[in-house]
C-alpha cells in the first residue's frame, strides 16, 4: 500500500537534488581562470585542474542522466518534448554567442579605424589562404554532417551497424578537423593580441574549435551508448541532441569560412 501511495501518477520528471550544477559551475570557473593565467604566462596547472574538473562533471552528470533515461524510464514522451525545447533554446543562445564575434568582425571590416591603418585586414597581417587548410576543413565538416545524418537515419531504421559506422566516421572526421585547426594555429603568421583582427579571428575560430571538440565528445558518448544498445528507433533524444549540436557547428563554420577566411583574404 505504501508503494502504491508513492507511485508516480504523472508523465513528468521530478529531478532529484543533484550536486552537478554547483560542481560544474566551480569547475567552469577554475577552467576559465586557469586559461586566463595560462595566456598571461602565470601558470598552467590551474587550467589543467579545470579541464579535469569539467571532464569529471560531464562524466558524472551524463552518467546520472543516462541512468534516468535508460533504467528509470524518466524520459517519457512528454519529458522528451521539454528536452527538445530546451535544446533548441540552448542552440539559440549559442547563435547569439557567435553573433557577438561576427558583429565585432563586421564592425572592424566595414568601418576600419585609423589605428589599424584604415583597411581590413590591417596592412601588417598576412591572412591564411582560404583554399588550403580552411577549405579542407570545410569539406571535412560538410562530410561529417552527412555521416551523422546517415547514422541518425540508420538508427531510425533499426540498422545498428549503420548507426555505429556513421558515428565512428563522424568522430574521426571531427578529430581530423581539430588536428588541422591546431596545425593552422601553429603556423599562423600573427599572434592573438597583435590587433583587433587577430583577436577576433582567434576568438571566433577558437571558440568554434572548442565547440567541435565538445561535439566530438558528445558523439563519443553516443557511440558508447549505441554500442551498449541504449538507443531505440523511437527513443533516442540523446543522439538527436548531439546531432543537432553537430549540425549547428557545421553551419557556424560555413559562416566563418565565408566571411573570416574568404572575404577577409580579398
Amino acid at each position: 500500500m505504501a508503494e502504491a501511495h508513492h507511485e508516480q501518477k504523472h508523465p513528468y520528471h521530478l529531478v532529484e537534488p543533484s550536486p552537478w550544477p554547483l560542481v560544474g559551475s566551480i569547475a567552469a570557473g577554475l577552467l576559465a581562470l586557469g586559461i586566463v593565467f595560462f595566456m598571461h604566462d602565470i601558470n598552467s596547472w590551474l587550467m589543467y585542474l579545470g579541464v579535469i574538473a569539467v571532464l569529471g562533471t560531464m562524466a558524472g552528470w551524463w552518467r546520472d542522466v543516462i541512468h534516468e533515461a535508460e533504467y528509470e524510464g524518466a524520459h517519457t514522451t512528454l519529458v522528451q518534448i521539454g528536452l527538445r525545447y530546451g535544446m533548441v533554446l540552448f542552440i539559440a543562445s549559442e547563435v547569439m554567442f557567435f553573433a557577438a564575434f561576427f558583429w565585432a568582425y563586421f564592425n572592424g571590416a566595414l568601418f576600419p579605424t585609423a589605428e589599424i591603418g584604415g583597411v581590413w585586414p590591417p596592412p601588417d597581417i598576412k591572412t591564411f589562404d582560404p583554399f588550403s587548410v580552411p577549405f579542407l576543413n570545410t569539406l571535412i565538416l560538410l562530410l561529417s554532417g552527412c555521416t551523422v545524418t546517415w547514422a541518425h537515419e540508420a538508427l531510425r531504421e533499426g540498422d545498428r551497424t549503420g548507426l555505429l559506422q556513421g558515428l565512428a566516421l563522424t568522430i574521426v572526421l571531427g578529430l581530423i578537423f581539430s588536428s588541422l585547426q591546431a596545425y593552422e594555429y601553429a603556423h599562423a603568421a600573427f599572434g592573438f593580441g597583435d590587433n583587433v583582427y587577430t583577436s577576433v579571428f582567434f576568438m571566433a575560430t577558437g571558440f568554434h574549435g572548442a565547440h567541435v571538440i565538445i561535439g566530438t565528445l558528445f558523439l563519443i558518448v553516443c557511440f558508447a551508448r549505441a554500442w551498449a544498445g541504449h538507443f531505440k528507433p523511437d527513443h533516442h533524444f540523446g543522439f538527436e541532441a548531439a546531432a543537432w549540436y553537430w549540425h549547428f557547428v557545421d553551419v557556424v563554420w560555413l559562416f566563418l569560412f565565408t566571411f573570416v577566411y574568404f572575404w577577409g583574404s580579398l
